[in-house]
């Protein structure tokens, strides 16, 4: 019989997490996608490491005996590089998280474990680990530049959504096209249990590997702050002031983020230092949301960033993006620009997230034919429904 494809190591002093683990993920287990082994604490953890040898995902505590899971982290850095971590935690404990981050954790669960939480982020982390491996095997043999962006290409893509919300009421749905020198550009969609749903689009400073890496740790921190569904400008100052704390390298980056109401239309929204996303109507008509003031993340702390309210009526949508979108050029070095993105939805009025993305993106091939882009183009938009024109 084959070998399970993963093998994965919780770590946690609670009795009753092991039988809870093997319960809801009987059916992975039973498939051979994934096979368990478990330890109470980090001593153990270690330990189960050296006898195992083929573990691929470590799911730790923060929280136990004889060694915690913070100690047990800066061990597997400097002894299992070929393997990712991911921390366990409970609400609140963002600092703990931030260290953990610091110290080579790839994402967090919030306890009590939501199991679909649970095996969104056990199979992003896995992706990413399959990934990186087949990089890594790449860069061994071609020790280059253009090696270095493809690890940055993989490491950006493995976080990315591939499945968006949908429901009677709206539509989501963004793409990302990364360019020939990889940046650090990225898009984010969570659903609270609400209803509502937080989206955000990004752009890191810099390119290849480090963006890659600042990008991940930007998004960590962003599903970290949006834990209990903050408000926007709450939420781009915990960012911010996290990324600045050590921030040797001087990195920054741009962050929209908004929450969506799909009972009412509300959208509240702040901006940090990024493009302002197209309100754009049922009729075709659009205009840029309103600025809020909001400076780039990571470059100043205790920055207070003030918050934007609009109301998509049913049939509008917003449109997220990244400069990539309008700074793309043509083979005279013209600009795409906001007056085409404008005219795009004019000329096609009623489309909704997927035919609006798709519609974008089919405009800037079009206008740009082969000429190489040098940022990444990405685009997130989110559709409200309208009711009167369901099939």
């Amino acid at each position: 019989m084959a070998d399970p494809l993963y093998k994965i190591l919780v770590v946690d002093d609670e009795p009753d997490l092991e039988p809870l683990v093997k319960m809801r993920m009987r059916r992975e287990i039973r498939s051979k996608m994934y096979t368990f082994v478990f330890a109470s604490n980090g001593v153990e953890a270690l330990e189960t490491l050296e006898r195992e040898g083929d573990v691929d995902l470590v799911l730790s505590d923060i929280n136990m005996p004889r060694m915690d899971g913070l100690t047990l982290l800066e061990q597997i850095a400097g002894a299992e590089a070929d393997l990712r971590a991911v921390i366990i935690s409970a609400y609140g404990d963002m600092k703990n998280i931030r260290t953990a981050m610091n110290r080579g954790a790839f994402d967090f669960i919030i306890k009590p474990i939501d199991f679909d939480d649970f095996r969104v982020t056990v199979n992003r982390a896995l992706v990413h680990l399959a990934k990186w491996r087949e990089a890594l095997t790449s860069r061994d043999k071609l020790v280059t530049l253009q090696n270095e962006l493809d690890v940055a290409a993989t490491i950006q893509q493995s976080i990315l959504p591939t499945v968006f919300p949908e429901t009677d009421g709206m539509q989501i749905f963004g793409s990302m096209e990364p360019a020939r020198a990889v940046g650090g550009d990225f898009f984010f969609v969570e659903r609270f249990l609400d209803g509502r749903v937080a989206l955000a689009v990004a752009d890191v400073s810099d390119k290849g590997v480090p963006a890659a890496l600042f990008m991940m740790l930007t998004r960590t921190l962003l599903k970290g702050a949006l834990r209990d569904g903050a408000p926007p400008g709450r939420v781009l100052e915990e960012v911010n002031d996290l990324l600045h704390e050590d921030n040797d390298t001087a990195m920054f980056v741009t962050l929209f983020c908004g929450i969506f109401d799909p009972h009412t239309g509300g959208f509240t929204y702040a901006n940090g230092g990024h493009n302002p996303p197209l309100h754009v109507r049922a009729d075709g008509s659009s205009e840029i949301l309103p600025i809020t003031g909001g400076i780039a993340l990571g470059v100043a702390p205790e920055f207070t960033f003030a918050e934007g309210v609009i109301d998509l009526a049913p049939g509008d949508s917003a449109v997220l993006y990244t400069d990539g979108v309008t700074e793309a050029i043509n083979a005279t070095d013209e600009e795409f620009g906001m007056e085409r993105l404008h005219d795009l939805f004019a000329e096609r009025p009623g489309l909704d997230a997927r035919e609006g993305n798709s519609a974008i993106f089919e405009s800037l091939q079009e206008f740009t034919g082969d000429t190489p882009q040098f940022d990444d183009i990405t685009c997130l938009v989110l559709h409200r429904k309208d009711p009167s024109r369901a099939s």
